[in-house]
């Protein structure tokens, strides 16, 4: 699964060599956490989220199939202010 959301993340953004997707493994779901240069942060967004949304959609889908649950969280690592989790 991580493979497959790191190469989906690496066709959206301009920078495909920075992204970097972690597997957080659970008893019952695991959590796939996207980062990604700041430039790019929007791209993986969306307008009003349609591209995160859409890989959460695709990866629950496949998901499903293994019996598994599965999250995709995007980490915003800037220092700043205006950090959060999407």
């Amino acid at each position: 699964m991580k493979e497959l959301v790191e190469k989906m993340v690496q066709y959206l953004v301009d920078e495909p060599d920075k992204v970097e997707v972690k597997e957080i493994d659970g008893d019952q779901a695991n959590i796939l956490e996207i980062r990604v240069s700041k430039q790019d942060i929007g791209r993986v967004l969306g307008k009003q989220g349609t591209n995160i949304n859409a890989l959460r959609t695709i990866v629950s889908a496949v998901g499903g199939k293994r019996k598994k649950r599965y999250f995709v969280e995007l980490i915003d690592d800037r220092p700043d202010e205006r950090r959060r989790r999407y």
